[in-house]
């Protein structure tokens, strides 16, 4: 059985590891086919090139152009065309909505009207085309989001992007600023470091994201065509090597998985989400020297986890030692207070304990905080059996 693994996505469903972690510089990568093993994967069709994921049909382009030629027989008439996308794109003025799920495609997501933060990020950059304005990819450095689903542990990360304005050469025009388009809301971004990224690593991220969501939901096939489109674009994109490593693993691929997990190491050795990956293959094949070493580089980043607390919690739970259980569930929501099952562990502690009042306040909690149908129901049939105890 192989333990629970991490990945890497941008703003995926609320999904996956490598997350906003640093993107540090990293040596090149000769020959990456080498790593590639196509006998043991059936091809899929169809998948989007690189070029199409920054396409749009005709008549999103014609309606994009004849927005924006409305606008300047009206107020807008004086905007710059950055200002003006800004504008149209922005999700508060109900044009784009913000939605965390999957990652699609620019013509998908112009169609969805919604979209994660990648996959809005990948639409405003081909309507910016269109209008012939520059962007700038941003990589921000938010703390991880931690998420499960099913055997993975999952980490968010985030990007954004700027609007330049255009370059003629005016000194006015030159005094403008660009313009920073983000759909998470500012407070949730303001203050953290950003870096610029080049647009080959967000068409490397994009491809991780999507496979990331492929391997999760048990397609194989789908995840290892994705993962190829994105390393032969950006063949030393460590999430990416981490990603196709532990599809090798669910394959039973494992010395094809070591390679990698030694490649993508050899980019960047300190990369948690692959050390601790190839700790948990090692633990396995009970090469217990090899696994002590990557683990006591790893034993610190544990407990910045939130869910190895919740772990505990939860075993704590199971033995009825009520009070431990609430000890480590109020860790967890201390390293992640966004977490509805968090909260829902706290509040069946506290009513094992007798403590009533807090049961039902940390049940409201993890209400509004999920977005899950099915949670929901859970927590309001629990939540009106407390009112009717």
């Amino acid at each position: 059985m192989i333990s629970k693994a991490t990945l890497s996505t941008f703003c995926l469903l609320s999904l996956f590891l490598q997350a906003c972690t640093s993107t540090p510089d990293v040596t090149g990568v000769s020959h990456i086919e080498q790593y590639f093993h196509d006998e043991h994967f059936s091809m899929v069709e169809h998948l989007p090139v690189p070029e199409d994921l920054f396409s749009l049909p005709d008549e999103a382009v014609k309606e994009l152009k004849s927005e924006l030629q409305r606008s300047k027989l009206s107020r807008s008439k004086h905007l710059l065309a950055n200002e003006w996308l800004a504008k149209y794109i922005n999700a508060e003025e109900g044009a784009f909505e913000y939605r965390d799920n999957v990652t699609l495609v620019a013509s998908e997501t112009f169609g969805e009207r919604a979209g994660n933060c990648l996959s809005l990020v990948l639409l405003t950059a081909t309507l910016a085309k269109e209008l012939d304005v520059v962007v700038e990819f941003q990589e921000i450095d938010v703390p991880p989001v931690w998420d499960k689903q099913g055997g993975f542990y999952l980490v968010n990360g985030h990007i954004n992007l700027k609007l330049l304005p255009p370059n003629n050469g005016s000194s006015v025009q030159l005094l403008k600023r660009a313009i920073q388009v983000d759909f998470l809301p500012e407070r949730a971004v303001r203050g953290y470091a950003k870096r610029k990224i080049n647009k080959q690593t967000v068409i490397a991220m994009f491809y991780n994201n999507v496979a990331a969501e492929s391997l999760v939901v048990g397609d194989y096939d789908k995840a290892y065509g994705f993962l190829k489109l994105g390393l032969l674009e950006m063949p030393n994109y460590v999430p990416a090597l981490n990603t196709l490593a532990v599809l090798y693993r669910y394959k039973g691929l494992n010395n094809e998985a070591e390679a990698l997990y030694k490649l993508a190491l050899e980019m960047n050795n300190k990369d948690m989400t692959a050390l601790y990956n190839y700790a948990v293959m090692l633990g396995a094949q009970d090469r217990l020297d090899e696994w002590a070493v990557i683990h006591k580089q790893l034993e610190l980043e544990r407990i910045d986890n939130p869910y190895y607390y919740y772990g505990i919690a939860q075993q704590a739970y199971l033995d009825k030692e009520y009070q431990d259980a609430l000890l480590w569930y109020k860790r967890a929501v201390a390293k992640a207070d966004y977490r509805h099952e968090f909260y829902f562990g706290l509040s069946k502690a506290y009513w094992k304990t007798g403590d009533e009042r807090r049961a039902e306040a940390n049940m409201l909690k993890a209400l509004a905080l999920t977005h899950d149908e099915g949670s929901k129901l859970r927590y309001q049939s629990k939540l009106h059996a407390m009112k009717s105890h």
